[in-house]
């Protein structure tokens, strides 16, 4: 069943968008103050690509590993089960799974929890790296991983607040 959800959100991301592989134009220069964002991702995957565009544009230098395998990474790094998403990143001991907006990544950064890190479970519609063309935010919660692997609301996006 975790192979089928894997390939399953694997699709999704070929579907979602063209792959790209510069940086946009528009894209921000590099904040130093800001840490170096490790994503893995499949090679495959647009939306992944997307997401880490709207990350450099954020300020962040991004560096990614190309694996067609996620699963020993995000069992690496703690992501507990239903939580996965398409990509997993690595920053200054976190992770951030799926698709999470850059402020909320620099907000855990400057506040430092004693968390695993940060997800977005499932590709919800509207969220970096799945904008939709209409501009449309499905709802949609991103979770703190506390080191007990429980989920608590870190930030809402989309909809009513």
């Amino acid at each position: 069943m975790k192979r089928f959800r894997t390939t399953l959100a694997l699709l999704a991301c070929l579907l979602a968008a063209p792959v790209a592989t510069a940086a946009p134009p528009n894209a921000s220069p590099v904040d130093n103050a800001l840490p170096l964002v490790t994503v893995h991702k499949s090679r495959y995957c647009g939306c992944c690509v997307k997401w880490v565009e709207h990350m450099r544009a954020e300020g962040f230098e991004v560096r990614v590993v190309e694996t067609e395998d996620m699963g020993p990474v995000k069992q690496r790094v703690g992501i507990p089960p239903a939580k996965g998403s398409c990509h997993t990143a690595e920053v200054e001991g976190y992770f951030v799974e799926g698709h999470v907006p850059a402020a909320d990544v620099k907000r855990l950064l400057a506040e430092r929890p004693k968390a695993r890190g940060l997800t977005v479970p499932g590709m919800p519609a509207g969220s970096p790296g799945m904008e939709t063309p209409d501009g449309r935010v499905q709802p949609y919660t991103v979770e703190l991983i506390s080191p007990d692997g429980k989920a608590t609301p870190y930030a809402r996006h989309g909809g009513a607040q």
